[in-house]
This record gives C-alpha cells, sequence and structure tokens, in this order.
C-alpha cells in the first residue's frame, strides 16, 4: 500500500494509487442513454478527451443486457431509437445520421442540426437549427464583408460565451425511413429562441402520443425584455395546421402585467394569481401516455432564476392546473410519466442528495431512494416497471441504471462501468457527513472529503470549499474540475459546507442569500472551517479557501474578511466589484434579484444597498492573504476584467498574487489542455503556501 502523506514538517511523500489531472481526463463522460423498444439493449454514448489532440470523441455503443456484450455503433452523440426500433439516429459534427439498429447504411440526413427528437412512430422529426437573428446586433453593410465592428442595439448582443447573430429554432420534417421532407420552421419570422440559452436542450420540446402536437418551451422576448425577464412559457403547436394554436400558461385572455425594470423591480412572495404562479421560468414540458396532460416545470416569480421548481400538470381538455409536488420545500430536477399516465416521477435534492420520488396527480409524494448520490431520470422502461437512471457521487462519475418500481421496493441494476479500469488503478478518500452548528443557533449540513490512506494521527492542510450558483447544491456532484477526489487526492481535507441560500433545505434557508451576500452564508462558511479546525488532524496553519462563480466572489470577499485563518485563496471567475457586475453582465434579471437592482438607485433610507456597500473590493485595505485568480476571457456571466481587477489590486498592495487567463475559455474551463493546466495550476499554488 502506498504511503500515505507526512505530518506537517516532515517532507511529504505523494501515493501512488491516487488521482491525477491526467487520469481524470481520460475518464469516458457518458451522455444520452436509452432502451430499445424490447428492452433488451442499451444504447448510449460516451465521450474521452485527448490531452495531445486537445480534442474529444463521442462514440456510439450498444450493450446486448441478457449476455453483457456490448460493440461500437458509430462516432456520434445523442443517439435514440426511430420508431419500432429498427432504425437508430445519432449526431456528429452538426449532421443527422439514421441507420439500421445493426449497424448498417448509415447516412446524413440532415445539416446543421443542434439537436433532434423524432415522433413516437418515427414518421416526422424535430430539429433543432440556428437561424439569423438581428434584434441587438445589426447585420453588417453587404459591401464591407470583411468588417468585424458590431452596431449594437439593445441589451442581450451577447449571451453566456457569443455574440447574439443568430438563435436555435425548432424545425419540423416528415421522415419515411430514408429522406427527410417538408422541413417548416415552427416559429417562422419570430426572432425567439427555443430551446432557450444557454443550456436548453432536446428536453425543451416534447412530441404528443399521436404524433399530432408538439409542446415548446420559448420566452418571446428580445432586448431588454428578455434581459430582465425570466417568464418563458409552454406553448401548443399543431402540426396538421402548422401552427402555434395555444400558450398553455397564459389563460385566453390573460394581460401580461407591466413590465419590470430595475426601477419597480422588488422581491416578491408567490401568489395564487395565474399572473405569477408562471411568471418565471416555465420549461422541459412532457405529455402523458394517453395524451391527456401535459406536465412541466415551472417556477412562480419573474426574474428569479433560482425559485423553487414545482412540477405542473396541465389537463388539456379544461385546462385546468395542478402542483403535484408542494409537499416538498425543495425543486424538481428531471421528471417523467409513468404508464398510467397517474403517476410521475422525477428527483429533488434534499439534504445535499438528490433522488427519486413519485407523486400522484393528487400530489401525494413518495420517496423512491434514499442513497448518498444523484440521480437523473432519462426515460421510463420499455417494460414499463422501471426507470432508466444516470447516478453518480462525489465518489463517481455517472454510469446508467435501471430502477426496478415493483412492490418489493427500489432495486437498482447497473448497466454501465464506464471507468472500472481507471478506478481499479486509484484509491479514493472517504466521504462524511457533518453538521455545523451556525452563529443563529442553526444545522448546517457539510460534505468532508478525506485524503486517501488518511491518518488521523497526522495533520493535513484543510480547504473550504465555496459553492457556486449563487444557488446550486453541493449535492453528491462529480465534477471534471472541482473534483473532490483529486483535492483529496493532493493530499488536502476538504470541507464542502451546504451554506445559506443553497436548494434542500426549505424555502428560508435557500432565500436568505437574496440581497444578502455578505450575510448569513459568509458566516456559515466560518462556522464550517472553524467546527472542522477543532479535529487534531486539521492543521490551523495551513488552511486556504478556494470557489468559483458564486464562490469566487466568496473568496475575493473572505480575502478582507477572514481574521488570519486562511494561508492561501483560489478565486474562478468570481464577481470582485459588484458595481462593475451590474452594467457587465449580460441576463440583468440575474443582478436585479441577487444584488437588489441597480446601484444606482438608493433604497427609501438612501443608503446604498448592501450589495454595492459591502463589495470585495472595498475590503483590498484589508487583504494580507496570497490568492490565485482565475478567468475565461469568453465569460460574458462574469467578465474576466473582475479577475484583472482583483489580481492588480492584491499586487499594488504587496500580497503575493497571481492570474490565470483563457483566452478560449468561457464561465468552465473545457478544453483538455486547459483543464489540465488549470489542475496544474491550482495545486501547485496551495502546494506553495499550505505545504512549505
Amino acid at each position: 500500500m502506498a504511503t500515505a502523506l507526512m505530518a506537517s514538517g516532515a517532507a511529504a511523500q505523494q501515493p501512488t494509487d491516487v488521482l491525477t489531472p491526467e487520469l481524470l481526463w481520460e475518464m469516458g463522460r457518458i451522455g444520452s442513454a436509452t432502451l430499445s423498444p424490447d428492452g433488451n439493449t442499451l444504447l448510449y454514448s460516451v465521450t474521452h478527451y485527448s490531452k495531445k489532440q486537445n480534442n474529444s470523441t463521442s462514440r456510439i455503443w450498444q450493450k446486448n443486457l441478457a449476455d453483457g456484450s456490448q460493440r461500437q455503433l458509430a462516432q456520434g452523440a445523442a443517439a435514440a431509437y426511430i420508431g419500432d426500433g429498427t432504425r437508430v439516429a445519432y449526431l456528429r459534427g452538426g449532421k443527422l445520421y439514421v441507420g439500421t439498429a445493426q449497424g448498417g447504411d448509415f447516412k446524413a440526413v440532415a445539416e446543421e442540426v443542434g439537436d433532434f427528437l423524432f415522433s413516437p412512430d418515427g414518421s416526422k422529426v424535430i430539429l433543432v437549427k440556428e437561424v439569423p437573428m438581428h434584434e441587438s446586433i445589426a447585420k453588417n453593410d453587404d459591401d464591407l464583408p470583411k468588417a468585424t465592428g458590431m452596431v449594437i442595439n439593445d441589451l442581450m448582443y451577447k449571451h453566456w460565451d457569443h455574440y447574439v447573430t443568430a438563435v436555435p429554432h425548432p424545425f419540423i420534417a416528415s421522415f419515411d425511413g430514408q429522406t427527410l421532407t417538408d422541413e417548416t420552421d415552427l416559429l417562422a419570422g419570430e426572432p425567439f429562441e427555443s430551446p432557450m440559452e444557454p443550456f436548453g436542450g432536446i428536453e425543451q420540446l416534447a412530441w404528443s402520443p399521436d404524433g399530432r402536437y408538439i409542446a415548446y418551451t420559448c420566452r418571446k422576448k428580445t432586448g431588454v425584455d428578455y434581459a430582465i425577464s425570466t417568464d418563458s412559457d409552454i406553448y401548443l403547436y399543431d402540426t396538421t395546421t402548422h401552427q402555434t394554436v395555444k400558450n398553455l400558461c397564459k389563460p385566453e385572455g390573460w394581460q401580461a402585467p407591466a413590465v419590470k425594470t430595475t426601477e419597480s423591480l422588488e422581491h416578491q412572495a408567490p401568489n395564487n394569481g395565474t399572473e405569477e404562479r408562471f411568471a418565471g421560468y416555465d420549461q422541459n414540458p412532457q405529455f402523458s401516455p394517453d395524451g391527456k396532460y401535459v406536465a412541466w416545470t415551472s417556477m412562480a416569480r419573474d426574474g428569479y432564476e433560482s425559485d423553487r421548481t414545482r412540477l405542473c400538470v396541465y389537463t388539456l381538455k379544461n385546462g385546468k392546473f395542478d402542483f403535484v409536488t408542494e409537499s416538498l420545500e425543495t425543486g424538481v430536477e428531471t421528471f417523467v410519466w409513468g404508464a398510467d399516465s397517474k403517476t410521475l416521477y422525477f428527483t429533488a435534492c434534499w439534504h445535499g442528495k438528490i433522488n427519486i420520488y413519485q407523486t400522484t396527480l393528487k400530489g401525494k409524494v413518495e420517496q423512491l431512494t434514499d442513497d448518498v448520490a444523484d440521480y437523473s431520470i432519462c426515460e421510463l422502461t420499455p417494460d414499463k416497471q422501471g426507470l432508466l437512471v444516470k447516478k453518480h457521487s462525489m465518489s463517481h462519475p455517472d454510469d446508467v441504471f435501471t430502477l426496478s418500481l415493483d412492490k418489493k421496493g427500489a432495486q437498482l441494476t447497473q448497466l454501465t462501468d464506464e471507468n472500472k479500469d481507471i478506478f481499479a488503478q486509484i484509491t479514493t478518500g472517504e466521504v462524511k457527513e457533518r453538521w455545523v452548528k451556525t452563529v443563529d443557533g442553526k444545522e448546517e449540513q457539510c460534505w468532508v472529503i478525506y485524503p486517501p490512506h488518511f491518518d488521523p494521527t497526522k495533520k493535513y492542510p484543510t480547504l473550504l470549499y465555496c459553492e457556486g450558483g449563487p444557488q446550486s447544491p453541493v449535492s453528491q456532484f462529480w465534477s471534471f474540475r472541482w473534483n473532490f477526489q483529486m483535492m483529496a487526492a493532493n493530499g488536502y481535507i476538504i470541507i464542502a459546507p451546504n451554506r445559506r441560500g443553497l436548494p434542500g433545505y426549505g424555502m428560508e434557508w435557500l432565500e436568505e442569500i437574496s440581497g444578502n451576500y455578505t450575510g448569513l452564508c459568509m458566516q456559515d462558511y466560518l462556522s464550517a472551517i472553524d467546527d472542522i479546525s477543532k479535529e487534531n488532524y486539521v492543521d490551523k496553519d495551513r488552511r486556504g479557501a478556494v470557489g468559483a462563480s458564486f464562490g469566487g466572489f466568496s473568496v475575493y470577499w473572505l480575502a478582507g474578511n477572514h481574521h488570519g485563518r486562511f494561508k492561501a485563496f483560489i478565486a474562478h471567475d468570481g464577481i470582485y466589484n459588484t458595481q462593475q457586475q451590474y452594467v457587465e453582465t449580460e441576463e440583468m434579471w440575474f443582478p436585479n434579484w441577487d444584488l437588489g437592482g441597480a446601484p444606482w438607485l438608493k433604497p427609501n433610507d438612501g443608503q446604498m444597498r448592501k450589495a454595492y456597500a459591502q463589495s470585495p473590493h472595498l475590503y483590498v485595505d484589508q487583504w494580507d492573504t496570497p490568492i490565485l485568480c482565475i478567468h475565461g476571457q469568453r465569460d460574458f456571466r462574469i467578465e474576466y476584467t473582475q479577475a484583472e481587477s482583483a489580481f492588480a489590486a492584491a499586487r499594488l498592495r504587496g500580497i503575493d498574487a497571481q492570474l490565470l487567463l483563457f483566452p478560449d475559455e468561457n464561465h468552465w474551463v473545457l478544453k483538455p489542455q486547459n483543464g489540465i493546466l488549470w489542475q496544474r495550476t491550482f495545486f501547485r499554488w496551495l502546494d506553495k503556501w499550505l505545504k512549505k
């Protein structure tokens, strides 16, 4: 067995059986997964990354569930069976390929496709394609084809990591088994997007069982209206008349309220009016198997993208709405209809785990799994007796499973073990739950990840992990960058608190952070690091704090308010100056809700809003600790100038600092060599200051 890390003051010896950045990037990442209509074959995609080539390759695999044999069907992603399962479709390089399920005769039937969804009988298909859009960025003069300047007339000219000169539209086409014909744009002539950017996929559209109707998600706004609103709706499109026939979220004759602006925006609790129930994100529709209902995920409040996601069921016959997950004070993640059209299965986060639940149309909710894991639901199994799911944890990436739904209880069967050869070579650290008392007497759930071969008689450097979001859970996620097992493999103990503002602990806990970025959530961080520091194996002289996005903001703020606790900081894509952030970001509903509105608007008392009065940059005079600032220059959510400003401030104050910029990355780091450089820089910095 490899030798454990030596105690503080002695030479440290790295174990030989631990995770490295190179091994992490060698792991296969499972994407789409589906079962053949007869239930005998699993069709799934796996993406591998090449450090040498600095790119990725996705492959489609078929696995025979009877004998366990499998074969590569094709290179591509987003694979699906068509109709009766005799044919298969997949995407590669923007082309849609169709061939036999036995692996022959694949040919491209469409180009410039971003996603697709075949009708239940396979006779039609939805194709997601980009169409030009010049609502915010004017079209260049025709006689200046090489001009690179952009004439910008409105907000939302940029989104996430690109300039908006095109938007995705769903097209419908007929399919005879060989050729696509009669291609029609569902949003012809409209400057709106469906699926919604930047993260929406084909889950935002659905076919009715008979193939006549399509339910699609759309936020029919542009410019400023788009930038300040999260109000998307579910629309019903008739494929026989080629018309959108109904907005399911807004009854006929309903009048939209006045558009909220930064001048009038206030935090509102949801009321019982229809205009409030469907004023936020409504998305991801699914028809019931009998075609009588449409279910979707719904948020009540406009401008609040982290509102609780409720599962809404709409009765097509009479327009009645029912919310069927009201007994849970947390949001719905993925969901699927049961075969009886009276049951829905869904995932939800509670106490740092995403498990599987079921609900009736009357809202009777039952929990089906209780694992220290995160689940996502792919589909109902063809025999209607189970679910096809993916499952991961802090110690293992996604694999595919079936979950039976018989009276004996939920039984889990593993179908893939994609990275077994890598995990056979390494030892992972133990993950433990720890509850910490907060400054106001509440209980805070934390996850503690220990180094492989942990020895409680020794002392270890320890990291406080600051979560982003700002309202994303510290559940059992597996990250290929912020990987807890990687941090542990480098000899660090990590404490990852579910501080104020995170879901899975009720609405009061979730919403305390809104407009209060520097309140109890920051005290929760300090409570967590102080509590774990009571253990003899934590070296109090070798503690660091790390985080991205809101976690990066947290690190910048803690740098001026940690009172000597930490010896090193790392902030990735964080907000350093909140006033600067307000006018730099693109989705304006975010700072309107989270920061309380524009910095030039004063509350009734005339004082500056807390978000601006306690911005991290105002505490630079109290910075005293080395800091690494990381940022992607294609990050339009939080501009890279935030990191440049923090780095410059630290250096001008004589504080050791380093800046890692990625000209070709966004809010995330997605390229293999950049990802490995990120890991190496991350640990070089920590080792320099915490392993002296």
